[in-house]
């Protein structure tokens, strides 16, 4: 059974950065198009950004040139950098296939913005 574990989370001031990263158990990047979501307090969760094997990164707009997607395939990883946070990203962070699997979801990781 395949498990994803988020890690890289944690309080960080508006303007600064984090690198959140995705290990899988089971060798499922290599044919999936892999991405991150979020969910804020009291919001439902929402796709962050999103990349298929070999090919580039596709973001939502409210993280447009500020966060950076990569993917590791032999390491069975993919990495979410995230630049010039502000307090709205302030949420779990999760990643997943895209679409999402139910059996996928793991705990995510929080980030929290905040001066």
């Amino acid at each position: 059974q395949v498990q994803l574990v988020e890690s890289g989370g944690g309080l960080v001031q508006p303007g600064g950065s984090l690198r959140l990263s995705c290990a899988a158990s089971g060798s499922i990047f290599s044919v999936n198009v892999m991405g991150w979501y979020r969910q804020a307090p009291g919001k439902q969760r929402e796709w962050v950004a999103s990349i298929a094997p070999g090919g580039n990164g596709y973001y939502a707009n409210s993280v447009k040139g500020r966060f950076t997607l990569s993917r590791d395939d032999a390491k069975n990883k993919i990495y979410l950098q995230m630049n010039s946070l502000k307090p709205e990203d302030t949420a779990i962070y999760f990643c997943n296939t895209i679409p999402g699997r139910p059996e996928y979801w793991g705990q995510g990781t929080q980030v929290t913005v905040s001066s």
